[in-house]
């Protein structure tokens, strides 16, 4: 399995989707993905596009619109997101679950590299179906917290989430902008 650009960048769309809406901002423009991420506007569409057909990420247009996610971070495996991106998690077709092929091995019942190359795989496997989004993100900040550096989108021009939600409805996560801010205020944040 090798990773693709594609895939690097999907998962790391898809962390910082998570950490803003932990943070209390559950809707990004594409252009702060793009500019944080340092991509082409247009990659990270197609990018997209292939999340949001997959059920990952939903999208509102307008203003005051963006990308969000469209199911709870718990339910997002980094396994079925590499897979949809990528494809098979196997290193060589012969040992793919999902898209076997034989290979050009004599005798595939008795081939070293084929049994390595399961093991890989399974390992592969273990770990990037162990984890979800929502591991990720919660190791991300706090390792942010941690090192006292202010996450991403922290500091936002605009204030979308009060311009999305109603004045008496609770922020997410049970935390204001405000405590969010505070969290992290030994980065110099104020």
């Amino acid at each position: 399995m090798k990773l693709s650009k594609r895939g690097e960048y999907a998962l790391r769309a898809l962390i910082d989707l998570g950490i803003a809406s932990e943070l209390g901002w559950p809707m990004l423009q594409i252009s702060e993905l793009a500019a944080k991420e340092k991509l082409p506007i247009k990659f990270l569409e197609q990018i997209f596009a292939q999340l949001k057909a997959a059920g990952y990420v939903e999208s509102r247009r307008g203003k005051f619109g963006g990308y969000s996610l469209a199911r709870p971070m718990k339910r997002i495996k980094f396994g079925a997101v590499v897979r949809l991106i990528d494809g098979p998690l196997a290193p060589i077709r012969c040992v793919s679950s999902t898209s076997y092929a034989r290979c050009s091995c004599p005798d595939e019942i008795h081939c070293g590299l084929r049994m390595l190359m399961f093991d890989v795989r399974n390992a592969i496997t273990a770990v990037l179906d162990r984890f979800t989004l929502a591991d990720i993100v919660e190791i991300t900040l706090r390792k942010y917290r941690r090192d006292k550096v202010a996450p991403p989108f922290l500091h936002r021009s605009i204030p979308l989430a009060s311009i999305l939600s109603k004045k008496d409805e609770p922020p997410i996560r049970g935390k204001s902008r405000v405590e969010a801010l505070k969290q992290f205020s030994g980065s110099g944040a104020s």
